[in-house]
């Protein structure tokens, strides 16, 4: 028989625990924030891809706004 886990709750945290998932999550929404907001700004041609594509792979936790940085913008030049 499988012992059931305790099921974790905000009030069972500590105070570093807490701090830590929001200082995680800040950084989380700053990147997807970032993202989109950079996404919106460029021209098509600066994109690789669909920028309704990229603007669905920046909500993917961490490795979405990470990924498009990385992979998904080009250059002005590049773009030409």
């Amino acid at each position: 028989m499988r012992p059931w886990k305790r099921r974790v709750t905000w009030s069972s945290l500590t105070t570093p625990q807490r701090a830590g998932l929001v200082v995680a999550a800040a950084v989380q929404l700053g990147r997807a924030v970032a993202g989109w907001l950079d996404l919106a700004k460029r021209d098509p041609r600066e994109i690789r891809g669909s920028k309704m594509t990229w603007a669905a792979v920046i909500a993917v936790n961490f490795i979405g706004p990470i990924a498009y940085f990385r992979w998904a913008r080009r250059t002005p030049e590049q773009a030409r």
